[in-house]
């Protein structure tokens, strides 16, 4: 009898703890994986570090992670899962596993946002310094999010990792660049699937014009929209589309971020 409810009040409290959200607008678990559980590895960058995930920068392009609302709470992530830019702002539930010694107890699990590209190491072996060489999967995390699922004095580690939703507060977020023969725009808060897939503009005098991927999230097209207002139509990795009229004014200018809808779940 005491042992069936014990295990009664064990089940009761993982319910709890898959409840609980982290700020930042991300929940630590229980949120929806797009993916099953698989094996990986996971490394830091201590904050004293000078590197994209403390700095801001980076491949994805975002600059100051905190202005761009992704907080402390980054990974890069290694050529294999990094996918040339399409996994920037995807989320990653991860657990530390197969390590008593470094792993927490309990095995919590925290969200991290991807971010940045691990660089391989050809001239290291995979299981020292190599570990983003091809075709590992793993993750380079910032020390605060390493800390909620490992011990600091831990090296490499395995993890269990997989996509998961991610939870953005407002809409999705354009800052504007380029010049007078092209636009270019970076976009960020996307929530849900967290990733673009593909992005189209239209100004009041054009009819939508598809952007290529420059670099990480940064999408650009050869068209001079100045002086019109901007309508976007943002298609997420999962293939949900979404789309967004007049969402910039007529009067807008390089380097003005503003905000549209927002994928809901």
């Amino acid at each position: 009898m005491m042992g069936s409810l014990l295990l009664l009040s064990l089940l009761l409290l993982l319910l709890l703890v898959s409840e609980v959200r982290f700020s930042g607008g991300v929940r630590l678990a229980g949120n929806g994986g797009y993916e099953d559980w698989r094996l990986g590895t996971a490394t830091y960058i201590k904050e004293s570090q000078g590197h994209p995930l403390n700095d801001g920068g980076g491949a994805c392009g975002y600059g100051d992670l905190d202005i761009f609302r992704y907080g402390r709470y980054t990974a890069g992530l290694s050529g294999a899962l990094f996918g040339r830019g399409s996994a920037c702002g995807g989320c990653y539930e991860l657990r530390c596993v197969n390590n008593i010694l470094y792993c927490l107890r309990g095995s919590p699990t925290v969200v991290v946002t991807a971010t940045d590209f691990c660089a391989p190491n050809f001239g290291l072996a995979d299981d020292y310094g190599g570990w983003c060489n091809f075709p590992k999967e793993h993750l380079e995390m910032t020390e605060a999010a390493f800390l909620r699922v490992a011990k600091a004095k831990a090296d490499i580690v395995q993890v269990q990792f997989r996509r998961v939703s991610c939870d953005r507060a407002g809409g999705i977020r354009f800052t504007i660049t380029g010049g007078p023969n092209f636009l270019q725009v970076l976009i960020t808060n996307v929530a849900a699937d967290g990733e673009v897939d593909a992005v189209k503009v239209k100004g009041s005098r054009t009819g939508w014009i598809p952007m290529g991927r420059n670099w990480g999230q940064n999408w650009q097209c050869d068209a001079d929209l100045r002086g019109q207002p901007l309508s976007f139509e943002v298609t997420g990795g999962k293939g949900r589309t979404i789309t967004m009229y007049n969402v910039a004014p007529s009067d807008w200018m390089f380097a003005q971020t503003f905000a549209g809808k927002q994928f809901v779940e």
